[in-house]
C-alpha cells in the first residue's frame, strides 16, 4: 500500500484527568496497541527484509470493530514533524510486531470534534497518564483550549521529548 509523507503539526497536554465530554458532541472512541521499531539494536537484515527499518507499528480498532494496521516513521522534534505513513495488512503486522517487544503502549483514544478541531484524548492502559492533543493546520495558529480541557491541564508538552508515544513506550513515565 502506498505511503503518505507530509506535516504532523501537533501540540499535547498533560491532563490531570479525563475530561467530561459535552453533551451531544461528536465522539469515537478507538482502542490503539503500538510498538516501537528499535533502529539498529535488532536484526536490520531481518527488519529491512520485512519492510520495517524503523518507526512505528500500530492496530487500531474503530467505533465499527473493524481493526487497521499502520507502519509510520516520524522525523524532527517539537510541534512540526515530518511523517510517513503506510496503511499494512494483518499479516505484515504480525510479522514486524514481535520486533517491538518491550516497547509497547496500549491506550483508549476518544476523537472528540469542537471548534472546528478534532481533540484527542489519550488514557494510557499500563501508565497512569491522560495527555489530550490536536493537530492544526498551521503551527502559528491561535489556539484555545474548550472550556472542557482546559481547568484539566497540568502543563503543555508539546516540546518535550520524554512524552512523546515512543519514548513513553521505552523508558514509562518521565
Amino acid at each position: 500500500m502506498s505511503a503518505k509523507t507530509g506535516r504532523e503539526i501537533e501540540r499535547v497536554w498533560v491532563l490531570c484527568a479525563e475530561p467530561a465530554i459535552p453533551a451531544g458532541a461528536e465522539v469515537e472512541v478507538w482502542e490503539i496497541e503500538q510498538g516501537y521499531l528499535a533502529p539498529a539494536a535488532q536484526s536490520e537484515a531481518e527488519l529491512a527484509r520485512l519492510g520495517f527499518p524503523e518507526g512505528r507499528l500500530r492496530r487500531v480498532v474503530e467505533p465499527s470493530g473493524v481493526e487497521r494496521f499502520f507502519h509510520t516513521v516520524k522525523r524532527g522534534a517539537g510541534v512540526v514533524r515530518e511523517e510517513t505513513e503506510r496503511e499494512i495488512t494483518r499479516a505484515e503486522f504480525d510479522a514486524a510486531w514481535p520486533h517491538t517487544q518491550g516497547r509497547r503502549i496500549a491506550k483508549t483514544r476518544r476523537r472528540v470534534r469542537d471548534g472546528g478541531l478534532v481533540w484527542e484524548i489519550d488514557r494510557f492502559r499500563d501508565l497512569p497518564l491522560v495527555m489530550v492533543e490536536v493537530e492544526l493546520p498551521a503551527a502559528d495558529v491561535r489556539l484555545e483550549l474548550p472550556a472542557w480541557i482546559g481547568p484539566l491541564v497540568l502543563r503543555e508538552v508539546s516540546e518535550d521529548p520524554r512524552y512523546r508515544n515512543s519514548a513513553l513506550a521505552m523508558y514509562g513515565m518521565p
